[in-house]
């Protein structure tokens, strides 16, 4: 989805100096892609972005997840009585066979 099709006017600038070989390696791509070099070097740039905030995401929500897992394991809680029943009534079942 381009920044138009979103409704957002590209009225901000970002600017960067680069090595002569870093502007061609992006001119080439850019070419290579069919697209301008700005067009190029903002949706990698963009996509760069979302991976990485996509990917720290995850991290924290597996670190919380792991706490929480290990909280569970380590914690002595009581079974709730449907698994008590079901117990019971699976150990009334294999005495019969």
């Amino acid at each position: 989805m381009t920044a138009a099709t979103q409704g957002s006017r590209r009225d901000q600038r970002l600017d960067a100096r680069v090595t002569a070989e870093d502007k061609s390696l992006f001119e080439r791509a850019a070419a290579l892609t069919g697209r301008s070099t700005t067009s190029f070097v903002v949706s990698t740039l963009r996509e760069a972005a979302r991976r990485i905030i996509r990917e720290n995401e995850t991290m924290q929500l597996s670190e919380r997840d792991r706490q929480a897992f290990v909280s569970a394991l380590l914690e002595e809680a009581e079974p709730a009585e449907p698994l008590r029943r079901a117990a019971r009534a699976y150990r009334a079942g294999s005495g019969s066979s």
